[in-house]
């Protein structure tokens, strides 16, 4: 019985791994043969990954390079900013796994990059910036959190906190053909929120403006100018917009859902990440992989029940779910309080759930959860085991200053927490410390390379001027 189940799962796996692109010399062991450790070893692995449906990544379609110079240009531009002094780069640096390794942002009217960002004037933000690996791939179509923003892939109709590019025949229709991606739609709201980009009022104009819309055409006023170009703005950018949307003859019909269309066509030139260990291995090179890595795969996806919400390609089902975390930070809702999706939907059945993360990258992604609550890859993996007596025994010196002090303690908060915990993630599971040591083998082979040395991709200046590597 055991060797029909090798030889089923065998083929099982050449159907997958030929869905990736892999070569046709993958051999199906011969039924009269005597597999090897090894080899039964991988035939699990393949059965494993074949129930939680999870198989490789398909490369998204490459961009112009004059987009992503555009894209670059303004990711790295504190331009985009109120105040001139913070840009998309601040808290999605490539030096920081793309995001800025703390556990909540540091906002506006701070200083300083990554860990050493300190607060100053600046307010922390509610939520763990998300990092930006394959964000955008096919297959990822909500962003945030939340996902308060979504595009649906097929009708390409929008729903964004802004309503006028919501819906198939929407308001602001020339912004919104521009947004051809959920991350191109994301890259709109940053810009417009006076804690994150755009500044306090009264600091600047375009803190002082009325409407997003207004932002926006603030914004593109800072970059191309007006009357076609010929009042204002920057002429490398102009010259930048033209490169990377030619049949755009007249500067001011630019508008600023071209510049987030450029700005997502760098992040998914640049943060596309999926030459990973487990990738090459899903590719056939069955070498990829150590055999505590094969072994955590077969315990991610069944005892460790991890791929009930991480499994598909992409190790996320991008829906929502409560998993009583610590509260950090100063709240989304209330101090210390961050309701999560209900906040979107006005569903109390939502309270406190967030999306599902991907996982490629995610030992370079911290600190992890929405909140950044846990500062080590393994204290997440271990409250995702025991959420209950997780929330019940949080370290909060695990966090630096001034993070440690903003921990909710409140009872009545964390029995709601706990109450709203996925029945996924009800029963505590128990793993030994081998088991435990080959589901992180696991995780870690879920990094790729390229993505480890980002310093040397940092430009070294942006059209504005403006100082970068600060």
């Amino acid at each position: 019985m055991r060797h029909s189940l090798f030889i089923t799962v065998t083929a099982v796996s050449v159907l997958l791994l030929a869905g990736c692109g892999a070569s046709d010399e993958y051999n199906i062991i011969d039924p009269g043969t005597n597999p090897s450790p090894s080899e039964m070893l991988d035939a699990d692995v393949a059965e494993a990954l074949a129930m939680a449906g999870i198989t490789g990544v398909t490369r998204p379609q490459a961009d112009s390079d004059e987009l992503v110079a555009l894209g670059e240009a303004l990711f790295f531009d504190k331009i985009l900013s109120g105040n001139t002094n913070i840009s998309c780069a601040t808290c999605h640096h490539p030096v920081a796994g793309t995001a800025d390794g703390l556990p909540v942002s540091i906002g506006e009217g701070g200083t300083g990059l990554g860990a050493n960002r300190a607060q100053g004037a600046g307010a922390l933000i509610p939520r763990n910036a998300p990092h930006v690996f394959n964000g955008g791939v096919v297959g990822v179509d909500s962003m945030f959190w939340d996902s308060r923003v979504t595009r649906d892939p097929v009708t390409g109709e929008l729903d964004t906190p802004e309503p006028d590019l919501n819906g198939l025949a929407p308001v602001l229709a020339d912004y919104a053909a521009q947004l051809t991606s959920a991350l191109a739609a994301q890259a709109m709201f940053p810009v417009t929120s006076h804690e994150e980009m755009r500044g306090q009022p009264l600091s600047n104009p375009i803190a002082d403006a009325l409407s997003n819309q207004e932002v926006w055409e603030l914004l593109m006023e800072r970059l191309v100018g007006t009357n076609d170009g010929m009042t204002g703005g920057i002429a490398e950018y102009r010259a930048l917009f033209s490169a990377a949307f030619p049949a755009v003859v007249n500067f001011d019909d630019f508008n600023f859902g071209h510049a987030a269309r450029a700005i997502a066509a760098f992040e998914r030139t640049r943060w596309t990440a999926i030459d990973t260990p487990f990738d090459r291995y899903l590719g056939g090179s069955l070498g990829a992989l150590s055999d505590a890595a094969k072994r955590g795969a077969i315990l991610f996806t069944g005892k460790a029940a991890c791929a009930q919400c991480h499994g598909g390609p992409l190790l996320s089902d991008f829906q929502h779910h409560g998993v009583a975390v610590p509260q950090v930070g100063p709240g989304k809702n209330a101090p210390g309080e961050d309701l999560g999706l209900s906040l979107e939907s006005g569903q109390v059945a939502d309270d406190y759930k967030f999306r599902t993360p991907q996982l490629r990258n995610v030992a370079l992604t911290g600190p992890w959860m929405h909140d950044g609550a846990f500062t080590s890859l393994e204290a997440t993996v271990r409250h995702h085991l025991d959420p209950l007596s997780s929330l019940a025994n949080y370290d909060a010196g695990q966090l630096p200053a001034p993070f440690d002090a903003t921990v909710d303690l409140d009872a009545g908060r964390n029995a709601a927490r706990a109450a709203a915990l996925s029945p996924l993630l009800q029963s505590p599971v128990g793993l030994s410390d081998a088991e435990f040591s080959d589901l992180m083998s696991f995780l870690h082979a879920l990094t790729d390379p390229a993505s480890l040395n980002q310093l040397p991709q940092i430009p070294d200046t942006v059209p504005s001027g403006l100082p970068v590597k600060d």
